[in-house]
C-alpha cells in the first residue's frame, strides 16, 4: 500500500466512509497499466474530435470495481460533511427537490473509449455546494460510492454547471450497472472521476486522491492533455 493509500484511508474512515474492495484481477490490470504508463493506441475515426489515444464506442461501457450495489430509492440517502457550513443528509425526493437539468456531452475513458453526445438528467453539482457551504479552507470533495470506491476532485472542477449527480441517461433512469440511481458526471474529466452509486460527499483540504488515484493514476485527470497517470 502507498503511502498516499494510507493518507486516503483515515480520512475516509473518519467521513464514515468503509474499506476499499476491489476485483484483484482488474485492479491488479490497471495498477500494471499505470506502472508502465501503457497509453491506448486510437483505431478509429470519429466525426466528432475526440482527446488524443480515444476510440469512439456506441453503448455506454460497465466500468466498476467488482461489486455492483443494489438500491432502492426508498432507502436512498446523500449525505455530506468536512469543511462546510451545512452539514447534512436527503432522501431520495428531497435530494430530487434541488431542481434536475438536462445535459449533453462526451465522455472518456482513461482505457481508451469515448461516447458522444450523451443525455444525462440529474441534480447540478453546484445546487449541492450551494446548500452545503464549503468553508474558505476547503479546496477539495471526497466523493464515495456504496461499492466502497471514492475519488477526490478540485472544487473548482466540480462547481462547473455541466457537472451533475445524475439520475438519468438517454432518456431513461440510470440502470444498477450504470450507477443508478444516481452517480457523479464530470465530463471534462477521465471518466473514473465520475463515481457511480455516490453516497457521500466530504469537503476537505487538500488532495488525499482516491480509488484509483492513489495506485498510480492522475489526481486531476484532464483527457485532453492525457492527464492518465501520476
Amino acid at each position: 500500500m502507498s503511502d498516499k493509500s494510507r493518507y486516503f484511508e483515515p480520512i475516509a474512515r473518519s467521513a464514515g466512509f468503509g474499506p476499499e474492495p476491489g476485483n484483484p484481477t482488474l485492479v491488479a490490470r490497471k495498477v500494471d497499466a499505470a506502472a508502465k504508463q501503457r497509453v491506448p493506441k486510437a483505431s478509429t475515426k470519429s466525426p466528432t474530435p475526440l482527446p488524443p489515444g480515444q476510440n469512439r464506442v456506441d453503448k455506454l461501457p460497465v466500468m466498476d470495481i467488482g461489486h455492483r450495489p443494489l438500491l432502492a430509492t426508498r432507502d436512498w440517502t446523500l449525505t455530506w460533511g468536512g469543511l462546510c457550513d451545512k452539514p447534512g443528509t436527503l432522501d431520495w425526493t428531497a435530494f430530487n427537490r434541488l431542481g434536475s437539468e438536462d445535459r449533453v456531452n462526451d465522455i472518456h475513458c482513461v482505457t481508451g473509449w469515448s461516447r458522444t453526445d450523451n443525455r444525462w438528467r440529474g441534480v447540478p453539482f453546484p445546487n449541492l455546494v450551494n446548500l452545503a457551504g464549503p468553508q474558505p479552507a476547503a479546496t477539495h470533495a471526497i466523493i464515495k460510492s456504496h461499492d466502497g470506491y471514492g475519488t477526490a476532485l478540485a472544487l473548482e472542477d466540480l462547481v462547473r454547471t455541466d457537472v451533475l449527480l445524475a439520475t438519468h441517461w438517454d432518456g431513461a433512469p440510470l440502470e444498477r450497472n450504470h450507477g443508478g440511481p444516481m452517480r457523479l458526471v464530470v465530463p471534462h474529466l477521465y471518466f473514473w472521476k465520475s463515481a457511480k452509486w455516490v453516497k457521500q460527499v466530504w469537503f476537505t483540504q487538500g488532495d488525499p486522491g482516491g480509488y484509483w488515484e492513489n495506485r498510480g493514476y492522475h489526481h486531476r485527470g484532464d483527457p485532453w492533455k492525457e492527464q492518465r497517470f501520476g
